[in-house]
């Protein structure tokens, strides 16, 4: 992880302290990425299949969630294993259930002019669950279940095949908790595109989403950029790309936690970022020892050691400053571990999500918290929250006016509407005035 002293740069060396990996924009990324989206556009289930045995090594798969897999993928895992996603599925179901918004009462802004907001669940969310060399069952559930209490008619979800060209029963039970009623094996830019534009395939019929949800690599995150941006494509959650944690401790942290928690992070994607803030040039010193302690140790050593790479350790002159920081970069995950970390809070403007002092681990969030871990990255947090259960609904305003209210307020839209120069507004009003 590279040094930094905060107090030493200047704004333009703050804003390069805090730069993301550069290959999240690299013009390889951005290239394939439009090739794969024309190719489907114009060729639509066969460009799907070929992209995902080329990518994939295996072709799209639709694997129905029937009591028949659901049973075998329960048989195949530690009845513990089971019991641990099931308690997770239902923290997260009563979290989104207590959040979700619900009608507004109406409001009387003039008499005889009542208005309210009334929210309804988007018609199809497609739901992109990162894979591969993990199986990320979490996410699925982090998705589908707000997505389910939404009210979400159709929910696609897709995930990339394990090495056999399988799916681990784990994302199968995620799946049978979350009520969907299959899932999709492909992963990659040409799942995103399968969303956005809808296919046919071997399987069946994968329909044209009205909104993406979902984290991945920088591949997913370019392929939901861009699918965006096409006239009439879909609206996306947000940029949910490779992950990023940052950590603020003081001399009152322990060095052991804050090192496990970067590396929870640095594990996910060799792409993923993290960053230590430390008030205490001692604490910097005694994480970072312990993360080279630690890093030895992990299965996905090597994957961990490529994000340390781009990790940053950065020396703050005091708690303010840890803030400024946070705030600037905007970090995905934000874990505070430092005395009273309650109280520094509200001095944070852009975080995902907030992990508030020692025992809040960014792992908890991550599975069985409730609220879900698909969050923004790449300092989107500083506009977009993460993905909630208003993420797949739409509110919209209605509106009522009696007699009396139209009397009232006719007037002063259309001496309104004729200071901008539009008398057809301004005679709509006219008529309800004189009624």
């Amino acid at each position: 992880m590279k040094r930094i002293d905060w107090s030493s740069l200047d704004a333009a060396g703050k804003k390069a302290a805090l730069a993301r990996p550069a290959r999240r924009t690299a013009n390889d990324v951005t290239e394939v990425v439009r090739a794969i989206l024309d190719d489907v556009r114009e060729r639509g289930g066969a460009a799907v299949a070929d992209w995902c045995i080329k990518l994939d090594k295996a072709p799209p798969r639709r694997i129905a969630i029937t009591d028949q897999a659901v049973s075998e993928a329960r048989d195949a895992l530690p009845p513990a294993d089971t019991r641990a996603l099931r308690m997770a599925a239902e923290n997260i179901r009563i979290f989104h259930q207590a959040t979700r918004p619900e009608d507004t009462p109406f409001v009387e802004t003039t008499p005889g002019v009542r208005s309210k907001l009334a929210w309804r669940p988007i018609g199809a969310a497609g739901l992109y669950v990162p894979g591969g060399t993990a199986p990320l069952f979490s996410s699925l559930m982090m998705l589908a279940i707000p997505a389910g209490v939404a009210g979400v008619r159709k929910r696609i979800a897709v995930t990339p095949p394990d090495k056999d060209g399988g799916v681990h029963p784990a994302m199968i039970l995620a799946a049978a908790e979350a009520g969907l009623d299959a899932i999709w094996l492909m992963g990659g830019a040409q799942a995103i595109a399968a969303l956005a534009f809808g296919a046919e395939l071997e399987d069946g019929t994968i329909p044209r989403c009205d909104k993406l949800f979902g984290p991945g690599n920088a591949y997913v995150a370019e392929a939901k950029k861009q699918a965006a941006a096409l006239p009439g494509g879909p609206a996306v959650d947000m940029p949910a790309g490779p992950s990023e944690l940052m950590v603020i401790v003081d001399r009152d942290s322990a060095p052991e936690i804050a090192a496990a928690d970067l590396l929870s992070q640095a594990e996910h994607d060799a792409d993923a970022q993290v960053i230590l803030v430390s008030t205490s040039r001692a604490t910097l010193d005694y994480v970072l020892t312990e993360v080279e302690a630690q890093v030895a140790s992990l299965p996905r050593e090597a994957i961990a050691r490529a994000s340390l790479e781009e990790g940053r350790a950065i020396l703050a002159p005091d708690l303010d400053a840890a803030c400024e920081v946070a705030s600037l970069y905007g970090p995905e995950h934000l874990a505070i571990q430092v005395e009273y970390a309650e109280e520094l809070v509200d001095s944070i403007t852009a975080a995902g999500a907030v992990f508030v002092g020692r025992f809040a681990a960014e792992t908890l969030g991550d599975y069985a918290a409730g609220p879900s871990h698909v969050l923004p990255t790449d300092g989107a947090a500083r506009t977009l929250g993460g993905v909630t259960t208003a993420s797949f609904m739409t509110s919209m305003s209605v509106q009522t006016v009696d007699r009396a209210g139209a009397r009232q307020l006719a007037p002063i839209a259309a001496r309104l509407a004729r200071m901008e120069g539009l008398e057809a507004h301004a005679r709509a009003a006219d008529l309800r005035g004189e009624g």
